[in-house]
């Protein structure tokens, strides 16, 4: 079975977001916690969540995916950015628990001329203050574009991060399609050889999720600018082929592209007919 699904809006509730997957074909989907741009989060309501899990169970969900807020930044200079990213990771991992099996996904962040070896040390540090032994949820560092100073942009970066973590069963990799083409990795026509690199620097048994987004800009631009299924870059065939990879089509796959709803369904049945069975 293909887990296909796309990023919802979750202003009207956890159940809300679950029947809206439903309507569009799908059986996963992602989730901000809060404002993507600001900080604030809504009153955790576990009635809600259970519903959620409820309404996931009886259609058989793959795994859903909360996405951290793209002002987190564990790598800043300024400690107060620091600080602030450490509330809101401690905060969502503790919603969280209503939601049990939920990947969390955070961008590493940017060192801001720190450099990047600094900037992976305080990225471990903020996991190794926040993540718990009791905790269910596992927590995913997404791979990078590596635009500005982004950390994250090779594998190399990823794994080292992962290699300071003192609860490495805590931790996972969500790797999205445009940012690794973007960061230099061909999974248009190098596929095998960038699975094998992922195998050998961090581990395939690491990688618990996909954003699965073409591209608007070629291979290694360093440039963030997610594109249609099939309208970029990367293109179809090779999307194809990466759902349908034995070592991947295991995994949830989540659309991130400039789409509202019914693009989504329409993008989503069309991968779903090309996944085999």
């Amino acid at each position: 079975m293909l887990y296909i699904g796309c990023h919802l809006s979750s202003s009207k509730g956890y159940r809300h977001m679950g029947e809206a997957a439903l309507k569009i074909g799908a059986n996963t989907f992602q989730f901000f916690t809060r404002n993507p741009r600001g900080s604030q989060a809504k009153k955790m309501d576990p009635q809600d969540a259970q519903a959620l899990v409820d309404l996931a169970r009886e259609h058989s969900f793959g795994p859903l995916i909360a996405h951290a807020p793209y002002t987190l930044n564990p790598c800043a200079a300024d400690p107060h950015v620091r600080e602030f990213a450490h509330m809101v990771v401690a905060e969502d991992l503790a919603n969280l628990e209503y939601l049990p099996g939920v990947l969390y996904n955070f961008h590493p962040g940017n060192h801001v001329g720190q450099g990047v070896e600094r900037g992976i040390e305080l990225i471990a540090q903020l996991l190794n203050e926040t993540l718990r032994p009791d905790q269910n949820t596992l927590v995913l560092l997404e791979t990078m574009s590596g635009k500005g100073t982004e950390v994250g942009s090779t594998f190399e970066e990823i794994a080292a991060i992962l290699d300071r973590v003192k609860l490495q069963e805590k931790m996972g990799v969500c790797l999205d399609t445009c940012h690794i083409y973007a960061a230099g990795y061909d999974i248009v026509n190098d596929l095998e050889e960038v699975l094998e690199a992922f195998d050998k620097i961090i581990g395939l048994s690491r990688l618990k999720a996909i954003h699965l987004n073409d591209s608007l800009h070629p291979l290694a631009s360093r440039k963030d600018r997610h594109a249609n299924i099939g309208q970029g870059t990367i293109g179809l065939e090779a999307i194809v082929n990466l759902i349908n990879h034995p070592c991947l089509r295991h995994l949830p796959f989540c659309l991130e592209t400039p789409s509202d709803l019914p693009v989504y369904a329409e993008e989503i049945k069309l991968l779903k007919n090309a996944f085999v069975s």
